[in-house]
Parts: structure tokens; sequence; C-alpha cells
């Protein structure tokens, strides 16, 4: 018999485990699935067991809010089913899922999309060699195995979150022999016409201003304006190349080099159930469109977090409590008034909560170089495409992803396009000299995640499914 819901969330980071506190107090049935063995999403992974430690401490306390919330999840009466992945949805809406290696289906008469976001993937000489990571991928496994790199790490990028976690791993005992910072040299320049805008977020910016001085303060060596950089080694990185402000090229040696070119939101489930996308020219990407609950152009289907727009773990919080009242809004659980009284203070809350994003987004954009790599770089790992192969492919006719994936097979492996769908995108445009929002994006196809044979025979269709 296939488990039957009012709401099924997928994914229990800061937006879901919000939407499920706030849709069980309205006496919504349930259910929260996600891929991790416990609540906390990306940002605030493995809060439970790790925000009383000292490793916790050091995270800070914006990491360790997220232990209030996962407590207060765990009591709200939502079942919670970890260890969980989500590999198709079809109308109606039945989600398929497998966990232990069996698959099932289960029946919402809605469904929320809490799938946050992904680190921007930024190819580049090297990158595919082993000791380069992304800043994300680092913070992670301080997270959950409190380990941080023995020898000093080379940072590239920018943006808040290679700010903090430089910041943590010096707290934590780690050094760093570089930060190669790729942010425009005029990027203070480009966030002050949002600055008044931004005050209500005071207390961030004064936050990103202390990390700052406290890097200068530890004398890590701060390179601003880099151009560009790449990897080198044979079987693994020894060294890293640069080039300077001036345009001088230095060549270094490193053990571990960690980079990072901001996030996106992860839309992989949107495409595929064809929701409508916006392109946001401020962000570099692709956000599905949603009303002023959260739902999407697909009935029942609603998107809320860092899955709808970059807004932070506070933000996503906000709007997955918008989006459960507004399932409870369209379930008629309440009124229309009761719905918009609940709502009011929410909006409030998130239009103070993202004061600040125009002004980050201006100081931090992705570097440019990221969408338009060497001919040499690899853009896709599964099939190991390079950026010349797509521009060789690109020049048959006037192609879209679509039919570069077809050519190329470029979004064909296991990530099915996640890290290498927007330089494609960007690819395409410079070749064809368009906007990169009128290209588009790869088609998505079931199944979301891989699947093996032995989950999908164990699969008990029922007789109750169409």
């Amino acid at each position: 018999m296939t488990r039957k819901y009012d709401l099924t969330i997928i994914g229990s980071g800061p937006a879901g485990m919000s939407a499920a506190i706030r849709a069980s107090s309205l006496g919504l049935k349930t259910l929260v699935i996600d891929e991790q063995q416990a609540p906390g999403g990306q940002i605030w992974r493995a809060v439970e067991a790790v925000a009383d430690t000292e490793t916790g401490k050091l995270l800070g306390d914006e990491y360790r809010a997220g232990q209030a919330v996962a407590q207060a999840f765990r009591r709200c009466g939502a079942e919670y089913q970890p260890n969980t992945q989500v590999w198709q949805l079809e109308p109606g809406w039945h989600i398929y899922m497998s966990s232990a290696q069996k698959a099932e289906i289960v029946q919402a008469d809605n469904v929320l999309l809490a799938t946050g976001a992904q680190e921007r993937p930024a190819p580049f000489p090297g990158w595919t060699l082993p000791g380069v990571m992304t800043v994300g991928a680092a913070q992670i496994t301080l997270k959950v195995s409190q380990q941080i790199p023995t020898d000093p790490v080379w940072i590239a990028g920018s943006g808040p979150l290679v700010l903090l976690y430089m910041t943590q791993l010096l707290k934590a005992g780690g050094k760093i022999a570089g930060w190669l910072d790729t942010a425009p040299a005029s990027s203070w320049r480009r966030g002050m016409p949002h600055f008044l805008a931004a005050m209500g977020s005071w207390r961030d910016m004064r936050k990103g201003y202390q990390w700052i001085k406290g890097l200068q303060a530890a004398k890590v060596p701060i390179l601003r304006g880099v151009r560009q950089f790449r990897a080198e080694g044979e079987g693994r990185l020894t060294h890293v190349e640069y080039e300077s402000s001036d345009g001088a090229t230095h060549r270094v040696p490193a053990k571990l080099l960690l980079v990072h070119e901001g996030v996106v939101p992860s839309i992989h489930i949107t495409r595929s159930l064809e929701c409508t996308h916006t392109w946001l020219p401020a962000q570099a990407c692709m956000a599905p469109n949603v009303d002023n609950w959260g739902q999407t152009s697909q009935a029942g289907v609603f998107a809320a977090g860092d899955a709808t727009g970059i807004g932070g773990a506070r933000a996503a919080q906000v709007r997955g409590e918008i989006a459960a009242i507004g399932v409870a809004l369209r379930l008629k659980k309440i009124s229309e008034q009761q719905a918009e009284q609940l709502a009011l203070p929410l909006r409030k809350k998130l239009d103070k909560e993202l004061a600040i994003r125009p002004m980050l987004d201006a100081m931090y954009p992705p570097d440019r170089r990221v969408f338009q790599p060497s001919d040499d770089t690899i853009v896709c790992r599964c099939e190991e495409l390079t950026a010349g192969d797509i521009r060789a492919a690109a020049k048959i006719g006037k192609p879209g992803p679509n039919q570069i994936k077809s050519i190329t097979r470029a979004g064909m492996g296991p990530c099915q396009g996640r890290q290498c769908g927007y330089t494609i995108a960007h690819i395409l445009a410079a070749e064809q000299k368009c906007d990169v929002s009128e290209v588009g994006f790869y088609r998505i196809r079931p199944p979301l995640k891989p699947l093996t044979l032995g989950e999908l025979a164990s699969l008990d269709i029922g007789d109750d499914l169409p």
C-alpha cells in the first residue's frame, strides 16, 4: 500500500526543517525525505553531533543556531526518512525513491523542494587533479570529520564562503599559504550603490569586515586582482601558477588548492518537472519561477530556500515557513485571511534578510573565466570533454545544450550536467554571440540519481497507482 501525505518535503536543510515544523503545526501530514543521514543540509551539516563540541564553537554562532532548529524539527511530528534518494517524480504527485537498496513510491498532494544549492562549477586547467577541492568540500570535511589540512593551503576565488572558511580554518589551527582573490578590483565600488539598502543587515557586513581584519592580523598573503590561475602536477597537484594584477606570472609549490566561485540553486528536479525558470543575471544562474507562496508553475509543487535563488540560511528558513503556509492554504486547512496573517511578519523578515543580497551579488560575481575556459580545460568531468571539444561541436549548425549532449555526450554522465551545464551554456552563448539566457539548459530526464537494477526490481508498483 502506497503511503500518502498532505506534503512531502525533499531536503532537510534550513528551508526543509522550517517548512516541516510549520506544516505540522498547521495539521498537515508531512514526510521529509533527505539524502543525508541527519538533518541540517549543507550549511548545518552534522549540527546535532558537532554544535556542542570545540569544532562547533569555531564554526560560529550561525552554525550552532541550526541545533535548535534540528531539535524542533525532531519534535514537530513530521515523519523523517534520511539516507533516501529521490530519483523520479510523476504527476499525482508520486515520488520514487530508494533507501537501503530498496525502491518505494509515496504519494503526496503537495511536494516542497527544499534542495538547496551547490557550489558553482569553476573549471580551470588542472582542476581535476588530486589535491584540488572546492572550499565547500573542505568545510564539509571540517564539520563532519573535524579534520583540517596538515599543510598550508592555497585558496582561489571570492565570496563570503571563502572568507568564512579561511576564518574557521585559522581558528582550527590550519595554515593558509595564500589567497588568490578573483573578485574584481572594483568590487567595493560595485557594491556601494546597494550599501544603504543593505544597512538592515549591518551585522552581516560587520562580520565580513571582521573576517577580513582577522586574515590581515594573521598575516595571510592576500593577492587581489588575480587574473587567472592553473593547477599543475603529474598525477597530483604540485604547483599553482597564477597571473597577478600587474600581469606577472608566478609559480608556487602547493599540496592543496581550494577553489570557490559562489553557489547556484539546485534546479535538477524543477527542470525535470518542466517548471518555468528565469535567468537571474545578478547571480548568473537559473531559478524556478515561484509565486508569493513558493508554488512553481506546476500546481502542487513548491520550492523554498536557496533552490529558488541564493539568500542564505535565515532567508531559507523564512521561505520554508511561507511555503508551508501556502500548502495549508491550498489544502484549505486555513483560510486566505489566516494565511496572510501568518505570512505577513514572515514576508517582512524575508525582505530584511534579503536586503544584503544585491550588494553581495554585485561585489562577488563569478570570475568571467569560469564561463570561458581555455580549449584544453576539461569542462565535462564525467565524459572527459574539454572546452575545445564543445566549441568544435558548437560550430555544427546552431546547437543548443541538448544537441551538444547528443553530439558529445556532455551532461550524460552520473552528474547529469550538474558540473558542466552552466559552462556549456556560456560557451554556446559566446560561440553564437548571444546572451546566455537565450541558450537555456539541459533537458533533465529521470532517474535523477544513479539507480541500480536491483533497486528498480524491488519496486512494488501496487494497484493504487495509475
